[in-house]
């Protein structure tokens, strides 16, 4: 019981992770209903940049580590914000009315484009951080078996559980979420209410770019690294684990993106690590077939 419960607190970090992944995810998707695998790119790039910076940050300008790890973030967050900038305005805008397939072929060659970019800029060299706040809490220990979280593990989870509430606040109460949300619900009703969509759909792409840029600092300064093919896995995994709520609100699907972090984490307690990947995404395939299956019967 007390390796589960651990299993449980271990769990509580990546699921912040994917939630506020697959919130941002959502405030796009509802507009588009469109498939992006930019997204997982942007975060990826994003964390990629924050890797490049603090390195340039440490060896060449000679910066103490919490001003180097300023200097990379303020690069990330930038960068982030620039592909967010670029994918909403040359890709997502463009080709929003035509066919899904567009999108998707648009959005590979933009996660090529960022990943390959990010590793010649890195001359294919895998940057690491230093561990940071990764000394264990103990928060109960009985006969030898003691229960345990980071500090870094909590402060990333109050990060981006308050990134959500505030963004998700900010959605229900400001003139913009007013008019993203009617933008979601009909484009062209909100066109005839002088709602301009293709500005709404520029603005919404910005924000969740941002997210997932804040996200990858975060998530990279957790783990310490950020692959470069790590572009084309979190892509796939975010547009599914977003599903796994449903695409009826930013906050539905963050909690469904909660609980797919909380079975991959149990999956890595209990079954083969190198499969966890995997059986996480046939799950999500077979759940969401299933679902798909339900709403078309009659």
């Amino acid at each position: 019981m007390a390796y589960l419960v651990q299993q449980l607190l271990n769990a509580i970090p990546i699921a912040a992770l994917y939630a506020v992944l697959a919130f941002g995810y959502t405030i796009v998707f509802s507009l588009t209903r469109r498939a992006d695998v930019t997204y997982g790119a942007i975060f990826a790039f994003a964390g990629q940049t924050y890797l490049l910076f603090a390195d340039f940050g440490w060896n060449q300008l000679w910066l103490i580590l919490p001003a180097t790890l300023a200097f990379g973030a303020a690069f990330a967050l930038s960068a982030g914000l620039w592909a967010g900038v670029v994918v909403g305005r040359t890709i997502i805008r463009p080709l929003v009315m035509a066919s899904p397939n567009a999108v998707m072929v648009a959005g590979l060659g933009v996660l090529i484009a960022l990943m390959e970019g990010a590793r010649l800029a890195a001359n294919t060299r895998v940057l690491w951080l230093p561990p940071l706040f990764q000394g264990p809490i103990v928060l109960f220990s009985y006969q030898g078996f003691s229960l345990t979280v980071t500090a870094v593990q909590l402060f990333n989870t109050v990060v981006f559980l308050c990134l959500i509430a505030l963004i998700n606040y900010y959605l229900r109460v400001s003139t913009f979420g007013r008019q993203w949300k009617a933008v979601a619900n009909d484009a062209f009703a909100a066109e005839l209410c002088g709602v301009n969509s293709g500005r709404i759909l520029l603005l919404s792409y910005c924000l969740a770019a941002c997210l997932a840029a804040i996200a990858a600092i975060f998530a990279t300064s957790y783990y310490g690294n950020m692959d470069f093919g790590a572009g084309l896995t979190f892509g796939l995994k975010i547009v599914l684990i977003s599903a796994a709520g449903g695409y009826s609100s930013p906050l539905s699907s963050a909690f469904g993106a909660a609980s797919i972090g909380v079975a991959e984490t149990l999956w890595g307690g209990y079954g083969p690590v190198m499969w966890r990947d995997a059986a996480v995404l046939l799950g999500l395939v077979v759940w969401l077939v299933i679902r798909r299956s339900e709403t078309q019967i009659p």
